[in-house]
């Protein structure tokens, strides 16, 4: 069980606060209630680079990273389409210099052309490094595309494209952040040697005079239901051939989730999944496989994607993977292997409440749920799922209707013209 006190600044900024008398250090967590789906569309990869811009300077702290630093601390951040966390851990005893490294940047960046430029560069490189110029790197670019349609969670949170941060301008990126990063945007968490009683004055002392930005009401459009199957074919300068596909699923509050996550953990998740034990060990389809799930806030995607042994055909792969399948539609899934999965789940869970930096992430990220003190009914949630609900997520969700499938094929293996791809939809088969 998780122990946490919670109070709300005038501003509405929400804190809590998590005391550990086993431990000297602290972690002080951000989360900012802003993500790529709240982009404009013709300017995307924002969220992300503020995630670069937070660290380039605020009004009274110039170099934010040698303050950590002398505080005998470590930071870092990251970004999703729903959120942006920032996190730093230090000695309990130096927990006032992280408040106000923290309320500092959330008052105000150090915005500058310079600071913009530096960092604007920093974020195309990493364009160009990870999703443009590494193998496989745009597969998820091509598989939102293809499963949203309308939805903001089409693009990636790096950006739809490398010109929309070229051409971020300053007056653009004063915007975005005077629109989502105020204290009525954010969820502090205090967790380690603290006690609240000494940290709730220091909160006040450094955030209460931060002034509340205007109330943010995201309204964004719904994804009509995918009602004919997707498929596209791409050839890349790639090693292996490979497969990807994708099934729209629920949100992350859905009571659903919970099934849909244990169907997608014994499918692909590990050795001893169906997808591994029969296509890898078994008909040696495939180098390795595993499926998992999108943590969306809105609905979201369960995914498959494996690379594929020489001399196998992703068709010939792909119904494989759909005879699996269909398998679990028909039969449903032995109790014993649900067990299984939800061994592996509270196997994780308990390793993960044993990080003082997870416990601090993981309350943060509940509370912008919905409420914090889901963090201690997770496990419980699992448990109840039974094998009939599995089966009915494996039914309602694997559709051949639903799927968005990518054949990614090695351009060198099928002597591909360069840049070639196609897309098509196509029926149900029966």
């Amino acid at each position: 069980m998780i122990q946490f006190e919670r109070f709300t600044l005038s501003n509405g900024l929400k804190v809590l606060v998590h005391e550990d008398a086993h431990t000297a250090h602290a972690v002080v967590n951000v989360l900012y209630n802003v993500g790529a789906r709240d982009e404009d569309p013709d300017k995307t990869g924002f969220a992300h680079l503020f995630e670069h811009l937070m660290f380039g300077g605020s009004r009274h702290i110039p170099n934010y990273d040698e303050e950590v630093q002398r505080a005998g601390g470590e930071n870092n951040a990251f970004t999703s389409n729903d959120i942006t966390d920032y996190y730093i851990k230090l000695p309990a005893a130096n927990i006032e210099t992280a408040l106000w490294l923290e309320s500092d940047r959330m008052l105000e960046l150090n915005f500058n052309e310079k600071i913009l430029d530096v960092q604007r560069k920093v974020v195309c490189e990493e364009f160009k490094e990870h999703y443009l110029n590494k193998p496989y790197g745009d597969v998820w670019q091509i598989i939102r595309e293809m499963a949203y349609r309308v939805h903001p969670y089409r693009w990636m949170t790096i950006g739809k494209e490398l010109s929309h941060i070229e051409q971020a301008r300053l007056e653009d990126v004063k915007a975005f952040f005077y629109r989502h990063y105020r204290p009525n945007q954010a969820i502090l968490v205090i967790a380690g040697g603290v006690r609240t009683q000494e940290v709730q004055p220091l909160v006040e002392k450094w955030f209460g005079d931060i002034p509340a930005g205007e109330p943010y009401h995201r309204q964004l459009p719904r994804e009509p239901i995918q009602q004919q199957k997707r498929m596209q074919t791409v050839y890349r300068d790639v090693p292996a051939d490979a497969l990807y596909m994708a099934f729209p699923m629920c949100g992350r509050t859905d009571p659903a989730y919970y099934a849909t996550e244990l169907l997608a953990q014994m499918l692909g998740d590990g050795e001893s999944s169906r997808l591994h034990q029969q296509l890898v060990k078994q008909k040696q389809y495939f180098s390795h496989i595993h499926a998992y799930v999108l943590e969306s806030a809105d609905p979201g995607l369960l995914a498959i994607e494996g690379k594929l042994l020489p001399g196998i055909a992703a068709e010939q792969a792909e119904e494989a993977i759909w005879k699996i399948i269909e398998e679990i539609q028909v039969n449903g899934i032995p109790e014993q292997e649900l067990q299984k999965a939800k061994n592996r789940l509270e196997s994780l869970f308990a390793f993960e409440e044993n990080s003082l930096m997870a416990r601090a992430i993981n309350l943060a990220y509940f509370e912008w749920l919905g409420n914090a003190a889901w963090i201690n009914e997770e496990m419980q949630r699992f448990e109840k799922v039974n094998s009939d609900a599995v089966q009915q997520i494996a039914t309602t969700v694997l559709q051949q209707q639903r799927a968005n499938v990518l054949y990614y094929l090695s351009r060198a293996l099928h002597k591909s013209p360069t840049g070639a791809s196609a897309e098509i939809s196509v029926a149900a088969r029966s």
